[in-house]
């Protein structure tokens, strides 16, 4: 049965490694029910991955999924445990924190970049990774580890890839580092200069202001005029009345 079941689990790698371009280190993302069959089942993780997978292995969390361990108490600690010693990758929720299902959903989208697995007992999360191509599956039945066999889904999207009606990830991925390479794609950051540099310019506020300071000066000018009138007035007054004094 062990051996049956390795050839199994090599024949389904063999297929993600061709068509999905999934390699070693092979990055298992485990939730909490994972982990509590395993407690259950008694399996090492860390020893039994590797043999089974026939290959080097990454035991992976979330945070979302240690937040919701915590939260669920007593009855998962030890399932905790085993997910605190794995490491934790980066999910988009950083702030509010999500169901551990929904976060490994979120980090397996837009064609599973990373070559994620995941790790699950869940039937719900299950059935919406089978929906995804290219995501290999990973459950616990009668205290041993299977590696599920690639989803309709998956087969569909790997012959369509064959047939030329596709564009698989991988080869995206590719054409756009050629791309980049060849200067036909610019950087976002250097999009992001432009656009800065763009927006930049005079202000339309700080020029009506400069507008005012002209007029305040233009009207200080004719106030001092006016005083030399008056200045002029008064000294051309006070002869008049010199004269008239002297005669």
């Amino acid at each position: 049965m062990k051996i049956t079941r390795q050839k199994h689990a090599k024949k389904h790698l063999g297929f993600f490694r061709n068509n999905f371009g999934v390699r070693e280190p092979y990055q298992i993302l485990l939730d909490g029910t994972f982990c509590q069959a395993a407690l259950r089942g008694r399996i090492q993780l860390r020893e039994q991955l590797p043999r089974y997978l026939m290959g080097e292995t990454q035991l992976c969390t979330t945070r979302c999924v240690l937040k919701e361990l915590e939260t669920l108490g007593k009855d998962l600690y030890g399932a905790k445990l085993i997910a605190q010693k794995c490491q934790v990758r980066n999910c988009p929720h950083f702030k509010n924190s999500v169901s551990g299902s929904e976060c490994l959903l979120s980090m397996v989208e837009d064609g599973n970049p990373h070559h994620y697995f995941v790790a699950t007992q869940d039937q719900n999360l299950s059935m919406k990774v089978k929906k995804k191509p290219g995501i290999p599956l990973m459950f616990i039945i009668q205290n041993t580890i299977v590696l599920d066999k690639p989803s309709p889904k998956t087969i569909a999207f790997a012959k369509a890839v064959e047939s030329g009606q596709l564009v698989s990830g991988q080869e995206k991925q590719s054409i756009k580092q050629l791309k980049e390479e060849q200067g036909l794609v610019k950087d976002p950051e250097q999009r992001r200069k432009k656009k800065r540099k763009k927006i930049s310019g005079p202000n339309p506020l700080s020029c009506l202001k400069k507008k005012k300071k002209t007029q305040n000066t233009n009207s200080s000018a004719s106030e001092k005029k006016r005083k030399r009138k008056r200045i002029r007035n008064r000294s051309t007054s006070n002869v008049l009345s010199e004269k008239q004094n002297a005669g």
